[in-house]
């Protein structure tokens, strides 16, 4: 049995509308940002990320160097050690606008990096 063409056309309006909620919601819980960060030598690279305002990001810090080193920061209220030659996901924000520095514990003087939130 073949539909009208204005009957197929209101058919597809109502199952839009039905969807309409569930598409909101699974919007709502989309995956957040992922920021790659490197250590290599001791050093963060990039020494500066920039990231969203209000927005939650995970960051996915590898460490390349065969040595752990402790991703810290006190502004972001993080820190985990990251053993050598793997990598960790932190999960950061939302924020408000600002700079958060982050350092290595292990080489404080050489790891070191921030976080630009606009």
């Amino acid at each position: 049995m073949v539909l009208p063409e204005r009957q197929v056309r209101r058919s597809r309006r109502q199952v839009l509308l039905a969807l309409a909620p569930a598409i909101a919601v699974c919007s709502a819980f989309a995956a957040p940002p992922v920021i790659e960060i490197e250590i290599r030598e001791h050093l963060f690279y990039p020494p500066e990320v920039v990231i969203p305002a209000d927005t939650k990001v995970k960051l996915l810090v590898r460490n390349l160097d065969p040595t752990p080193e402790e991703f810290e920061s006190y502004e972001l209220n993080r820190e985990k050690v990251i053993s050598g030659n793997s990598q960790a996901v932190i999960f950061i924000g939302p924020l408000p606008a600002g700079e958060y520095p982050f350092f290595g514990e292990f080489y404080p003087k050489t790891a070191q990096g921030k976080v630009r939130v606009e």
